[in-house]
């Protein structure tokens, strides 16, 4: 690959391995040295993105969830966002009820092992399977039940597409949290979802905006603001606070993209947005990509044999796929995930009691904590099989013994990595105060230019008003200055004359046309 090489390039090439058409629901995630999360931007170039050394990782994830996933025409695609939406369960992001985290398992383990078979599946296999960050066993055991009696003969694909349309109906199908502070300081998640704006507080969903409705998103600083026009007129503004400037500005641009893909008919009806009510100041974006109408439009056109989903390595291609790895936790007969450090200890899934009012979506409190980080990949890249197993065959214990200190091994590695790349950061500045002050700059340029700009035309107005025969007192004693009046005899009237004489020519020239 090239070293000036765009971000579109490295997409398509990723979705050529994949043997992937529907490719607009997804994007390539990295994270700067400052832990800061940013989309690569397709038309602009690579190195000139990252604020890193290379080698660069890079994760693909999913960017804009299908807002129905059963329309999803090929089986890859589904089979990519299932991937995406599983591993969002474990990582605390999907938020259910007892009774739906209890069926939303079982389709997975329906997924991977195929129906129940005694001799196969002894008491409690269940719970060689972690689908959450933590569960009981009585939800374990309510898991496998359902699995027993209710899944029998579902496909893989039958499966995968239940779990899909079930996780679809929650509150936080396609959450990618932003954490962020009210006015009031406490703790909140603000989320972009196919349906609207969306934020979190506890285990409740305190605010939702559908894209309709959303008018304006602003953000100054740490500051985010959304504008909003609801029943009746209406209008409310929502104001959060996030961690850095950094973090906001990707807040905002997230918001411009999911309104754009959502709310739009069209990609020709994008238009470039301002951060600011000034054009001078603030920063500006434009999405680029399709929206969601044209790309089903497109995924009704694809005509060819599906393809097979089978272990492919990619980790060439890229230094990791965020949503493509098989994760341990997840799937024991897979290959161990690489350096599942930032996981999430809260927000997990205990057995207790529904909750009796619609507006809570989780028996616990929602707080993804470091799960709002992609999950960090190896240095060095690995195999990451997309095979689907339905034999159901449990790995030895020797096999899961290899595969502990194969894990711990590499979280030693990722972790010493991390040290070099700390030391290596104190060692130079970061790139980040020369892009403020840039910034900081290029404002205050805009703002002289416009300065400039608005006094002359105010002194062409000024010229006209006064060369006019307008009576005010104020003119006329303008007029009666030495200066009005060596300007006006002197450069005023040669240049009105001129322009007459030119106004003459050009009308005598027309006529004898």
């Amino acid at each position: 690959m090239a070293r000036d090489a765009k971000g579109q390039y490295l997409f398509d090439l990723i979705c050529h391995h994949l043997n992937l058409l529907e490719k607009d629901y997804f994007g390539i995630r990295y994270v700067d040295p400052d832990k800061q999360r940013h989309w690569l931007e397709f038309s602009k170039s690579i190195p000139k993105q990252m604020k890193s050394q290379p080698p660069f990782t890079m994760c693909l994830r999913v960017k804009f969830y299908p807002p129905d996933p059963a329309a999803l025409k090929e089986e890859i695609t589904r089979y990519l966002v299932f991937l995406q939406v599983k591993r969002d369960l474990y990582h605390g992001r999907l938020l259910c009820k007892t009774s739906d985290a209890a069926l939303l398992a079982a389709y997975i383990l329906q997924a991977e092992i195929g129906d129940y078979d005694p001799g196969k599946h002894p008491e409690g296999y269940s719970s060689k399977f972690q689908f959450f960050p933590k569960h009981s066993e009585k939800l374990e055991r309510r898991i496998a039940e359902i699995h027993k009696t209710e899944l029998t003969g579902q496909s893989p694909e039958t499966s995968e597409l239940n779990f899909l349309q079930r996780a679809q109906m929650l509150e936080t199908y396609g959450v990618d949290p932003h954490p962020c502070k009210d006015v009031s300081g406490n703790p909140a998640f603000l989320a972009f979802t196919p349906f609207g704006f969306t934020v979190l507080q506890g285990n409740r969903r305190v605010h939702f905006i559908k894209w309709d409705e959303v008018t304006k998103l602003k953000f100054e600083a740490k500051t985010f603001h959304i504008y909003a026009n609801q029943k009746e007129d209406r209008k409310v503004i929502l104001t959060y606070f996030a961690p850095t400037p950094e973090a906001c500005k990707h807040l905002w641009k997230c918001g411009v993209e999911n309104q754009a893909f959502y709310k739009l008919e069209k990609s020709s009806q994008v238009r470039t947005v301002s951060s600011s009510n000034l054009f001078f100041k603030g920063s500006r974006f434009r999405y680029s990509g399709k929206v969601a109408k044209e790309v089903m439009e497109q995924s009704a056109k694809i005509k060819r044999d599906p393809p097979e989903i089978h272990s492919i390595s990619i980790s060439s291609i890229c230094s990791g796929l965020e949503s493509l790895r098989d994760s341990a936790h997840s799937t024991p007969m897979r290959s161990v995930s690489y350096g599942d450090s930032f996981m999430s200890t809260r927000g997990q899934m205990v057995d207790g009691s529904e909750a009796s009012t619609s507006a809570v979506i989780s028996d616990e409190s929602y707080s993804p904590s470091d799960s709002v980080l992609p999950t960090p990949v190896a240095e060095h890249g690995a195999e990451m099989p997309l095979a689907r197993h339905v034999n159901g065959a449990t790995r030895s214990i020797d096999e899961e013994n290899e595969s502990e200190e194969s894990r711990e091994r590499q979280v030693r590695e990722f972790r010493s990595g991390k040290r070099a790349q700390h030391k290596a950061k104190n060692r130079q500045p970061t790139s980040s105060d020369a892009e403020e002050l840039n910034k900081f700059i290029l404002s205050v340029l805009r703002l002289f230019l416009v300065t400039i700009g608005l006094l002359f035309v105010l002194l062409l107005l000024l010229i006209v008003l006064t060369e006019s025969d307008l009576d005010v007192a104020f003119l006329r004693d303008i007029r009666k200055t030495p200066e009005f009046q060596q300007f006006h005899f002197e450069y005023f009237c040669p240049l009105r004359r001129w322009f007459a004489c030119k106004l003459r020519w050009m009308g005598g020239f027309l006529v004898s046309k």
